[in-house]
C-alpha cells in the first residue's frame, strides 16, 4: 500500500506523510529558529535539538551503556558507543570490503577511493579529505598551538603530539610488545620494533634494491647514493648526511659535554663514549674473543687483539 504524502512544500515541493515534518523541513529554507536556550540565548530549528544542547549546561546523561555503564547526554552517542563492545560495523564500503562503526567514517574513507578532496585551506588553497587535516595544516600558517602541556607549558599545534609529550613526564608506556615484554611510549615504534621480531623491512632503496625496517633509515641510506647532505654546520658550514652527526659536531664548536657519569662526574659529548667510560667504573666487559674467550670492555680492542691469533695486519705499507 503506498503511502500518502498530502503535505507538500510551496519552496521545493518535496511531500512529506506528517505535516510537523513539513513545518520543520521549511524551517531548512527559512532559517526560523523559534525554540531558545534559557541559559545562553542560542536558538535552534527543533524542540528536541534544543533538549539535547540543554545537556551540556545542566550536565545531564540519561543514556547509559549496557555493557560499562558510562553515561552519554545524546542516544546516538551511545549507539556508536555500544559498538566499541559489539564489534559491530553496519556501513559497508562501496568500492572495497571494508566496514564501519560509523557512517561518518565510511563517508571519508570513501574519499580515499574517489580522490575527492573538499576542505580547502583558506590560506594556500591546499586541498583536503578531511576537515580536521586542514584545520591542523591551517595552523602551519597561523601558527597557532593550542594544546598546552600541564607539566611544563610546552605547546603544540596537534592534540596527539600532545599526549605523546605528556608521556615523557608521565613515563606511561601503553603499548605492549606482544613477542617481548618490552612497552612504548607510541604505536608507531611499537610497530618498528616488532620488526626487529618478524625481520619484516618493507623500505627499499630505489638505487640498490637493499631493503630496511625504518623508513627513516632507508631515507638516510640513499643519500651514500645522491652525496646529499643536507645538514649545515652554522660554524663552519661542514655539510653532514645525517642530522645526528651535525649535533655531534657542533659539540666540537660549542665544548658542550651533556652526557654525565654518575660515578665520577666526568662529562662526555657523546653518549656511546659515556657507556664505554662506565665500563671502567663496572668491570663490565663485554665484548669476548672467539679464540680465547679474553674479555674486553671496547668492541676496537677485541678487533685488535683478535689478530694475535689470525695474523691478520691490516696496517701495511709496501716501499718500492
Amino acid at each position: 500500500m503506498e503511502v500518502q504524502r498530502p503535505f507538500l512544500c510551496k519552496y521545493c515541493e518535496k511531500t512529506f506523510s506528517v505535516k510537523s515534518s513539513l513545518i520543520k523541513h521549511i524551517r531548512t529554507h527559512t532559517g526560523e529558529r523559534p525554540f531558545t536556550c534559557g541559559y545562553c540565548e542560542k536558538t535552534f530549528s527543533e524542540k528536541s535539538i534544543l533538549r539535547t544542547h540543554i545537556r551540556t549546561h545542566t550536565g545531564e546523561k540519561p543514556f547509559t551503556c549496557g555493557y560499562c555503564s558510562k553515561p552519554f547526554s545524546v542516544k546516538s552517542s551511545l549507539i556508536r558507543h555500544i559498538r566499541t563492545h559489539t564489534g559491530e560495523r553496519p556501513f559497508p564500503c562501496g568500492h572495497c570490503e571494508k566496514t564501519f562503526s560509523e557512517k561518518s567514517i565510511l563517508r571519508t574513507h570513501i574519499r580515499t577511493h574517489t580522490g575527492e578532496k573538499p576542505f580547502t585551506c583558506g590560506y594556500c588553497s591546499k586541498p583536503f579529505s578531511r576537515k580536521i587535516n586542514m584545520e591542523v595544516h591551517k595552523r602551519t600558517h597561523t601558527g597557532e598551538k593550542p594544546f598546552v602541556c600541564e607539566y611544563c607549558e610546552k605547546t603544540f599545534s596537534v592534540k596527539s603530539s600532545l599526549i605523546r609529550h605528556i608521556r615523557t613526564h608521565t613515563g606511561e608506556r601503553p603499548f605492549p610488545c606482544g613477542h617481548c615484554e618490552k612497552t612504548f611510549s607510541e604505536k608507531s615504534i611499537l610497530r618498528t620494533h616488532i620488526r626487529t621480531h618478524t625481520g619484516e623491512k618493507p623500505f627499499a632503496c630505489g638505487y640498490c634494491s637493499k631493503p630496511f625496517s625504518r623508513k627513516i633509515n632507508m631515507e638516510v641510506h640513499k643519500r651514500t647514493h645522491t652525496g646529499e647532505k643536507p645538514f649545515v654546520c652554522e660554524y663552519c658550514e661542514k655539510t653532514f648526511s645525517v642530522k645526528s652527526s651535525l649535533i655531534r659536531h657542533i659539540r666540537t664548536h660549542t665544548g658542550e659535554r651533556p652526557f654525565t657519569c654518575g660515578h665520577c662526574e666526568k662529562t662526555f659529548s657523546e653518549k656511546s663514549i659515556l657507556r664505554t667510560h662506565i665500563r671502567i667504573h663496572t668491570g663490565e666487559k663485554p665484548f669476548t674473543c672467539g679464540y680465547c674467550s679474553k674479555t674486553f670492555r671496547q668492541k676496537t680492542q677485541a678487533n685488535v687483539h683478535k689478530r694475535i691469533h689470525t695474523g691478520e695486519k691490516p696496517h701495511t705499507w709496501q716501499w718500492e
